[in-house]
């Protein structure tokens, strides 16, 4: 056995070092974030074990969030990762929002911006170009519905105001909430433009 190639396997690690093992013997909030990502990966690639490839997309992307807003086609062009690693990181992504969503589905109930917020932020965080959304209230604050009415450019989003009321007017919504995302990052207000 080549010793150079088998540094870089996670099967030549003691047992207790082992992503999986140390899992399944202290819980998944006991690992690092590139541990987690190693067990999706399963494998590395020669001179990279899973745990250096989920090193270096973390490093890449930033962390967890920049892997959640890569583009599908961005995260398979990397050494070491195809269509089903991509696959599988994107699909664990979205498992661990629909679980966050579902959490707060069991009272969907809006009592502050900060609910609004919490329905939302995931999915609209990954998006690149700006979004502006109603959320539509029934008379108890339970949300209805989430519309999209516009999509803009990177920073901004221009809309009729007719239209943000068509979709709430057509479902009898007694109440709507605005929603928008800065794909920049940078949540400063931009200028009020009278209608």
């Amino acid at each position: 056995m080549n010793n150079s190639t088998s540094t870089y396997r996670i099967a030549d690690m003691t047992e207790s070092e082992r992503p999986r093992e140390r899992l399944a013997r202290l819980g998944p909030s006991a690992l690092s974030t590139p541990e987690l990502l190693a067990i999706l990966l399963r494998v590395g690639v020669p001179g990279e074990s899973a745990i250096d490839v989920a090193n270096r997309l973390l490093k890449t992307f930033g962390d967890v969030t920049g892997l959640h807003r890569a583009p599908f086609d961005e995260l398979c062009n990397q050494h070491g990762i195809g269509p089903a690693k991509a696959s599988q990181i994107k699909a664990a992504l979205e498992l661990g929002n629909r679980l966050k969503r579902s959490e707060l589905a069991e009272d969907n109930t809006i009592h502050s911006p900060e609910d609004a917020a919490k329905l939302v932020q995931f999915e609209m965080s990954a998006l690149e170009q700006e979004e502006l959304r109603v959320m539509l209230l029934d008379t108890r604050n339970r949300v209805m519905d989430t519309v999209t009415v516009y999509r803009g450019s990177l920073n901004s989003s221009q809309v009729r105001v007719g239209e943000l009321f068509k979709a709430a007017i057509r479902r009898n919504a007694a109440s709507i909430i605005i929603i928008h995302n800065h794909p920049s990052g940078d949540p400063t207000p931009s200028p009020v433009i009278s209608l």
